[in-house]
């Protein structure tokens, strides 16, 4: 079975073309089919890589190493099958391609053009994902951007090309727009009309409508919007506006049973359909009871999503621990300007003490004393503490200091003349210029050591996780942070790198919960099986915050 559904936007972007792609992926996957999803990005980057987070938010690392739009981490969320490099396609990469095979000759003197040639490349690359999984039913492909923007209009061109060659059968268009409101609550759905005549005038007509609306429609909106879009009426579904969770729209969507309309589009027999996991979810949601306050000390805060799926595993988290996480953004810089940092995380703080700190990953100097002051405080107040990849460096910066007193510890990222690198670039960066794609990427084996909280986390002696950094903690100092009370918790296969350190539970520095990582448990953390250490983070602190007195 090959079969493809291209999901497409329209009116303007941010409607939830990627919630609404992943969701068909999931009910999908849940009517027994297995499913693999696509990005296409017009973005002339050859990858997400090197792009500031508040440009695209967060960079999303596959098992194999690619650097990819944050849209493959909802992929991950919603669905089972497995993402590479290959799910996800960009105008940078198209052309790298295309260019590369013209100067090697292989179009023997043609005139290289978009159409075929672009086209073509973007054809094979989609079919190349059901090269790679031989079971694949359904490709689902989520093209970027909106109807109507230039740097669209190659990959729009493909699709179309495609449901020719293949048939409406195997080849099914899924449409998202907008229904505007105005005035006193009344919908507009001309938006609409006009998105979808945009896609009829470069030979795409829509099977399915999706309507991004801030209510249900009634079936009157549906049966105009059906009769001015030429879409069967049982094609006109909503997406409306929720003030649960994303995680609820998979329901929504079976609820109005939109994939028995693709199934039937597509030719499939129905089956029956096992929604368990995603009642489970909202079961889990509605279950929450109290709430603790988690600060998230970052450098890119102003855009919720810079860390998406960070912010989402500690939803995750907060499912599986059914107790609400309020989200406190604290931005690096703000905390290293202030002298006390009791009046951004303690008793003194406008909303309140933090009961948790969780520092995430990033890059460069900006703001690293704030994070430095945030894990001291942590520390010192014995206030759960999870680091991430830079999170981690920052615990080692912070004992370095703050306890052997070395006083200029730092990595060689921020002050290459430290006299004490505590963290220092991996040999094998050292000559690096080109910073695409160059770093340590993807998915490496980590051993762990017994009684240890990781351990307790996982229940396993190895596990495999995802990275994405260039610097290390720097072995010349293990032997004097270990005889210092810091454990080193868990390391690379060969045991060469450090992969984890933790606060001592005992002696003079004890601490309940202080874990420091070198990888990213949060890409691989689901709804419905919230990553280990993301759930023992907040189980810890809602321990923490029940036991604790002013």
């Amino acid at each position: 079975m090959n079969k493809f559904i291209f999901v497409s936007g329209g009116v303007c972007s941010s409607l939830g073309k990627g919630i609404a792609a992943s969701s068909i992926g999931a009910l999908l996957e849940a009517r027994g089919l297995n499913v693999r999803m696509l990005k296409c990005d017009p973005y002339i980057n050859v990858d997400a890589g090197t792009m500031n987070p508040y440009q695209h938010g967060e960079v999303y690392i596959t098992d194999d190493g690619a650097e990819t739009d944050l849209d493959l981490g909802n992929y991950a969320r919603f669905t089972k099958g497995r993402l590479s490099r290959a799910n996800s396609i960009t105008t940078g990469k198209v052309y790298e391609s295309v260019i590369r095979k013209e100067r090697e000759g292989q179009y023997l003197g043609r005139c290289v053009q978009v159409i075929p040639h672009i086209t073509d490349e973007i054809k094979s690359r989609i079919l190349s994902v059901f090269k790679e999984e031989n079971d694949t039913d359904v490709v689902i492909i989520e093209i970027g951007g909106t109807v109507g923007d230039i740097e669209s209009v190659p990959f729009l061109e493909a699709a179309r090309q495609m449901i020719h060659e293949y048939g409406r059968t195997n080849a099914i268009s899924v449409h998202l727009t907008l229904i505007t409101e105005v005035g006193s609550g009344e919908l507009k759905t001309k938006p609409t009309q006009h998105s979808v005549k945009s896609m009829q005038e470069i030979g795409i007509q829509p099977d399915i409508l999706i309507c991004r609306s801030p209510v249900m429609l009634d079936e009157a909106t549906r049966r105009k919007i059906a009769q001015f879009t030429n879409v069967d009426f049982d094609s006109v579904f909503t997406s409306p506006n929720i003030d649960t969770t994303i995680y609820e729209m998979p329901l929504i969507f079976f609820d109005q049973k939109l994939e028995l309309v693709l199934l039937k589009k597509m030719g499939v027999e129905s089956r029956h359909a096992d929604i368990k996991p995603w009642n489970t979810v909202m079961k889990h949601f509605n279950a929450r009871k109290g709430k603790v306050r988690i600060g998230v000390v970052g450098k890119y805060m102003e855009l919720h999503d810079s860390y998406k799926s960070l912010f989402e595993a500690l939803f995750h988290a907060s499912l599986e621990n059914e107790i609400e996480v309020e989200l406190v953004k604290i931005d690096s810089d703000t905390l290293e300007k202030m002298e006390n940092a009791d009046n951004i995380l303690g008793n003194n703080a406008p909303g309140g003490r933090v009961n948790g700190i969780l520092v995430p990953g990033g890059f460069g100097e900006r703001g690293i004393n704030g994070m430095v002051n945030a894990a001291g405080w942590a520390r010192k107040n014995k206030v759960p503490y999870l680091g991430i990849c830079l999170g981690m460096q920052i615990m080692i910066i912070d004992w370095g200091r703050n306890v052997l007193n070395w006083t200029d510890a730092d990595s060689t990222e921020f002050n290459p003349n430290t006299k004490h690198p505590v963290v220092s670039l991996l040999e094998e960066q050292v000559n690096i210029q080109n910073y695409g794609g160059t770093i340590r990427l993807g998915v490496y084996e980590t051993v762990i050591e017994d009684g240890t909280h990781i351990s307790k986390a996982y229940k396993e002696k190895q596990i495999q996780e995802r990275h994405r950094h260039r610097y290390e903690f720097s072995n010349q100092y293990r032997n004097e942070m270990s005889a210092s009370g810091l454990k080193l918790a868990a390391f690379n296969a060969d045991g060469t790198l450090v992969e984890s350190i933790e606060w001592p539970n005992e002696g003079n520095h004890s601490h309940p919960w202080g874990v420091g990582v070198q990888f990213h448990p949060e890409y691989k953390s689901k709804p419905m099986a919230a990553s280990p250490l993301f759930r023992d983070f907040i189980a810890a602190v809602k321990k923490a915050r029940a036991g604790y007195k002013e």
